[in-house]
């Protein structure tokens, strides 16, 4: 912390939030796939 000053800590949330951001739209629709084609039940 500290490093660039507040610019720097939202560029740091702003890459963690792009990451999540990406992982859950690549996985959501596999999620949902494999939710529609194998039974809970």
């Amino acid at each position: 912390m500290g490093d660039g000053g507040a610019f720097g800590g939202y560029t740091r949330w702003a890459v963690v939030f792009l990451i999540i951001f990406v992982l859950f739209f690549l996985l959501v629709p596999a999620y949902t796939r494999v939710c529609n084609t194998v039974p809970v039940n």
